[in-house]
Parts: structure tokens; sequence; C-alpha cells
């Protein structure tokens, strides 16, 4: 297969191809955020130029590119958890004894006027209550509508949502349609 073919078949549809590949080495890793997914592909990206510049014939190039992904995912994964821990290792807990006498926690010298486990408990149900409401409006929506819908909440624009989920500009306009829905929204409310 020519370099050219590669790219084109590694970065169709928006990297879909390479995306699919760090998507299945992730799924062994659990606690990723959005935007740790982004930070994943783009070090996706920079690993398929250099696998495109190690490249040697003889060997499978999606097995070369999946070997070379799944190394450098591991890495950085290590990398990450090593500052984790270094971090947890500089942190001092506030209940820790202060100053000579042994009886004052930090927690004691820091000036306080509210009360912080009102503050808590309100902001829980607060919460609570916004994520019952949201998890109805969610229950409500089609599987199609919420994978719409989360695609929206990571700022991808109607054309990607299209390609990322392979349907047409009807099936996206009327999934819309039920996702903008007055019954389904004002649930929200």
């Amino acid at each position: 297969m020519g370099m050219e073919r590669i790219l084109k078949y590694y970065y169709t549809n928006n990297a879909a191809k390479l995306h699919d590949m760090v998507d299945k080495i992730l799924s062994k890793f659990g606690g990723l955020s959005d935007k740790d997914m982004d930070d994943f592909y783009s070090l996706a990206n920079e690993v398929f130029v250099d696998a495109m510049k190690r490249y040697r014939d003889g060997l499978s190039f999606d097995v070369f590119l999946y070997s070379c992904l799944q190394n450098r995912v591991k890495a950085e994964m290590t990398k990450r958890n090593r500052e984790k821990r270094r971090a947890d290792r500089m942190s001092i807990p506030i209940d820790m004894p202060f100053g000579d006498d042994e009886e004052v926690t930090l927690g004691d010298m820091i000036a306080d006027s509210s009360d912080v486990e009102q503050e808590v408990l309100e902001r829980e149900e607060g919460i609570n209550g916004a994520n019952r409401k949201i998890e109805t409006y969610l229950g409500r929506l089609s599987k199609r509508q919420r994978k719409i819908v989360k695609l929206l909440m990571a700022s991808y624009g109607a054309k990607e949502i299209r390609n990322i989920l392979h349907i047409t500009q009807k099936e996206y306009a009327d999934a819309m349609l039920g996702i903008r829905s007055y019954e389904n929204i004002s649930i929200l409310f």
C-alpha cells in the first residue's frame, strides 16, 4: 500500500480509522475524559507521522502502527500516573498538626465564616435535582439522539456529527427535532 493510500485510509472521515485504533487501545484504561481522549488523538497523529517515516515493507502497516500506538499510549499513561503520584506526595492534609502545638491543625488555622457542611448539602441537593432532570431528559432520547447530544457537548459541528455517525442530513435534522422538542426540553426547566 502506497503512502498516499495509507494517508487516505487513516484520515478519511476526520481520521476515523486512526481514532478507532486509539479507542481500542484506550478501552483497557478507565477514567478518561473527553479532553484526555483529544490529547491521545493528537498523540496518535504524532505517532502516525513517525510510523510513516519508519515503516519498511514486510510487516503490515496496520500492525506496525498499532504496535507504535500501543507503546506510546502505555508510555503516556505511565507518565501521567507518575505525575499524579508525585502530586499526591506533595499535598498536605488539612487535619495535619500545625506549629508547636500538636492539637492545632492546619484546618483550624484557616479563617472561615461559612458552614461548609451546609454549603455542600445545598450544592448536592441542587446538583442531584439537576442530574435527575438530565437523566430523565436523556432517557427519553433515542440512542442516536444521545450520541448526537454527546457530540454537540464536545463541540462538534453538524457536518462532523453526520460524518462520525454516518447519517444523512435528514436523519440528523429528524434527530435534532426530537432533541429540541418542547416535550423533551420542558423536563429540564
